[in-house]
């Protein structure tokens, strides 16, 4: 019985198929594993490992500020001054560009008649020699049209002229109408290009340049000299930042330039979390790993007389060891076919739940990387589950093992091994127990904080019209007025309003203000207070549900040619009226007016943006008295019944008002969902792997315990037999499980601890170290693990002491 070549292969799959229980049972769990981390794997390689698809992509880098004295958070935008200090000053790298907009319906254009949203971006000079693109058709924009006061012209991506131009061979030199004004066509790029992300157009300079170096306005991109390192590129970089720094030190005291990898910047936001969730369903593997190894054990155990004949026969220790490892590398493969089965229909799954933010989604498949990445995995499991077995199985006595009957005896070596794991598969599931149930408490704390406002029954209704001149602004200003007035004049709708920084998403601008009589923006710098800066209609706050504490609301009385007028809430009251009475105070904010601004009313703080940010002092601007801003509002209704049932309604009556005004619905829960989104993917998935983890090391409890009661049958039986009643019987082998519990328990209790130093970041009003969420995820793991011995318990009190003891 010597096995050699394809003798083993053949004999492998004989006995694997003369097993199908234990073959199924294993490829299953083992499949269920290596599918999550396939799973995981290519989303973290299309995100964070696969390189940019741009040329030479290491090359590239984003340049922005960072405030060293902690007065504010790193900002990835620069003003258009350090910009330009930046590009003339630095010699690492082989051009430097800037970029503002971008992103989905960041703006509207006008194409053959049609206003629809588009992906706008501003660029600078040297933008597309940066990203070192050439266009599919016709040119990019030239150094003199870069010029304010040239000619307008755009670029377009090759998504846009498929589907907005549907690929007409003449768009080029056609029109489309943005930012109010005409706009030529010149060249189409080709296709996969998009930066930054869904970007549709991409135009030259559009306004004279912002002289304010506290405007930090634009994205900076670079490349790299060949040869060049960030880290060499970043000492010059401090050199020019601290240069800035003394010539400008109202502006730029204490900020310097840093360089950051273009790929590392876009994935900056979501690289913890997927590493995190890789770690963590890779620990769901291990412990499918362990379950299949006690199975092998157990399956040893009963075929260890075929092994002793095979040694009695001529079979060295090697060979042995050889044949169990071709079945459990079987087992592997099968497993890792199934794996990418069940990874194909876990990816559709996993990018429903993905945030629509998560960078590079589009790009993530099953390529070739992740095939071999599953199928080493897939050989690495069947090391990790079956070369112990396989070790433990080949170590035996031939003597005894052909002579004894009692199976009790042939066991007793590797019941320590069988324990172990099961103590390690509830130590892991423990520690993922406990990071789910961090994250969980931490997603309801956010979901459940006070906003400040009713979110419920609000449509939201984007829009933009755009305007050239402050005549055009204020033209499209009446316009939003009618259209504001005609949705309120549904039935159906309560009221209505609009804001240019609409809650349930990032303010449009934030800044530094100061007060009338008061040290002023070029005393102040950047030490100033700051705030968040929003453009109202009336209506605003009762449309939204905010209370007006003190004062009044805009109205008619708010006009482009009256006194500058204002409304504040409560935390800039704190911040820079304290014991004072704010109303009839003069404000000012450097936005499209440098006036001071009057103080009319306080409101309620209300958590605009990110639920889990403090609200910040705020600025309310009538729209009437900022035209250029109000040009992006963003209208808002509250209904009686379900929103979205009056969409086509509101369509109807914008359009009888505005055919150059696109709009897009949705309502303020699904733009609230969208700022939790990332907590909400995090838990979900972890608390998704920590369940699937809890249910193997579960199901090995059971399997240990049912096998370890097959083997002690005439230990128990003789116990009955003497007088043990069954609670007894009961008691001790549920004491089994509980040592299996309590020593796993312990060790995952400590493992959790180091590992939850990574959710720190994470967690809201949370602690990482909970008392109440470890309590609970160990009293459930006790509970449990009980639960799992019950039966082979009971099994074990229903023994015929009569028939365990005419055993063998």
């Amino acid at each position: 019985m010597l096995l050699t070549g394809p003798m083993d292969l053949k004999f492998a799959l004989r006995s694997l198929r003369s097993h199908p229980g234990f073959t199924v049972l294993a490829i299953a769990i083992l499949a269920l594993g290596i599918g999550a981390n396939t799973a995981i794997f290519s989303v973290v390689n299309s995100v964070l490992l696969r390189p940019l698809e741009y040329r030479d992509p290491a090359r590239l880098v984003m340049i922005g500020n960072d405030w060293r004295d902690g007065s504010a958070s790193t900002m990835t935008q620069v003003s258009e001054p350090d910009f330009d200090d930046l590009r003339s000053q630095s010699t690492q790298f082989d051009g430097v560009a800037a970029y503002m907009g971008g992103g989905t319906a960041s703006s509207s254009v006008i194409v053959n008649n049609s206003a629809e949203f588009a992906g706008v971006t501003r660029t600078t000079e040297d933008f597309f020699h940066v990203m070192s693109v050439e266009p599919e058709r016709g040119r990019l924009i030239t150094s003199e049209e870069y010029q304010f006061g040239g000619p307008n012209v755009v670029v377009v991506s090759h998504d846009f002229w498929i589907h907005r131009l549907a690929s007409d061979p003449n768009a080029l030199g056609t029109e489309l109408r943005a930012y109010g004004r005409p706009f030529k066509i010149i060249g189409i790029l080709p296709p996969g290009f998009n930066f930054p992300s869904k970007t549709d157009v991409w135009v030259g300079a559009i306004e004279a340049k912002n002289t304010s170096r506290s405007a930090h306005n634009w994205r900076a991109i670079a490349r790299l000299k060949p040869g060049v390192t960030v880290e060499r590129a970043q000492t010059e970089l401090d050199t020019i930042g601290s240069r800035l720094s003394q010539a400008y030190p109202l502006s730029n005291k204490n900020v310097t330039l840093h360089a950051m990898p273009v790929q590392e910047q876009i994935v900056s936001g979501v690289k913890t979390t997927l590493w995190i969730l890789l770690g963590s369903v890779g620990m769901v593997l291990l412990i499918a790993c362990a379950n299949v190894a006690n199975l092998l054990l157990i399956r040893a155990s009963a075929r260890r007389r075929e092994i002793a004949v095979r040694a009695a026969l001529g079979a060295r220790r090697w060979h042995i060891i050889r044949q169990l490892g071709i079945e459990s590398a079987l087992i592997a493969i099968v497993s890792g076919i199934a794996g990418i089965m069940l990874a194909s229909w876990g990816m559709s799954a996993l990018l429903h739940l993905a945030p629509a933010n998560l960078p590079r989604v589009e790009e993530v498949r099953l390529d070739m990387t992740v095939l071999v990445f599953t199928m080493l995995l897939s050989l690495a499991a069947s090391v990790v589950f079956g070369l112990v077995p396989a070790l433990k199985a080949s170590r035996v006595d031939l003597s005894d093992a052909l002579k004894q009957g009692a199976r009790g005896a042939t066991v007793g070596d590797s019941r320590g091994l069988r324990g172990a794991l099961v103590v390690a598969e509830i130590a892991i599931s423990m520690i993922l127990l406990i990071g789910a149930g961090l994250l969980i408490r931490s997603f309801d704390r956010l979901t459940r904080v006070d906003l400040g406002y009713r979110p419920d029954h609000l449509l939201v209704i984007n829009s933009n019209l755009p305007a050239e001149t402050i005549e055009d602004a204020r033209r499209s200003n009446l316009v939003y007025g009618k259209v504001a007035a005609q949705i309120g004049s549904i039935p159906g709708i309560v009221s209505a309003s609009a804001a240019m920084g609409l809650v349930g998403g990032p303010p449009r601008s934030n800044g530094g203000y100061y007060l009338e009589g008061g040290p002023d923006y070029y005393q102040l710098g950047m030490t100033g207070p700051q705030g968040d800066f929003f453009v109202i209609m009336p209506d605003y706050f009762r449309t939204i549900g905010v209370p007006l504490h003190a004062g009044r609301d805009f109205d008619a009385r708010d006009q482009f040619d009256r006194g500058l007028t204002v409304v504040v809430n409560e935390a800039l009251v704190r911040r820079s009226f304290p014991n004072e009475n704010p109303i009839g105070r003069r404000i000012n904010c450097g936005m499209d007016n440098s006036g001071f601004m009057t103080i009319v009313g306080v409101v309620a703080d209300f958590r605009n943006s990110d639920p889990a940010r403090p609200p910040r002092p705020g600025i309310f601007m009538p729209y009437l008295q900022h035209p250029f801003f109000a040009t992006r509002m963003t209208f808002i209704a509250r209904t009686a019944g379900d929103p979205s049932a009056m969409t086509e309604i509101v369509r109807k009556k914008v359009a009888e008002v505005s055919t150059d005004l696109p709009v897009q619905f949705s309502t303020l829960d699904d733009r609230l969902a969208a700022t939790v989104a990332s907590p909400r993917f995090r838990s979900t998935l972890l608390g998704v792997f920590a369940g699937i983890a809890l249910l193997l090391a579960m199901a090995g409890v059971y399997g240990v315990m049912a096998y370890t009661v097959s083997q002690r049958t005439q230990e128990l039986g003789l116990r009955v037999a003497l007088g043990a009643d069954r609670g007894r019987i009961i008691r001790l082998v549920l004491s089994g499980g509980l040592k299996f519990a309590v020593m796993g328990l312990a060790i995952g209790l400590l493992g959790a601890w180091a590992a939850t130093r990574l959710l720190g970041a994470m967690l809201f009003e949370v602690g990482r170290n909970d008392p109440a969420t470890y309590l609970a995820m160990g009293a459930g793991v006790m509970l449990i693990t009980i639960a799992a011995s019950v039966i082979p318990a009971w099994r074990a009190s229903r023994i015929d002491p009569i028939e365990a003891l005419r055993q063998e």
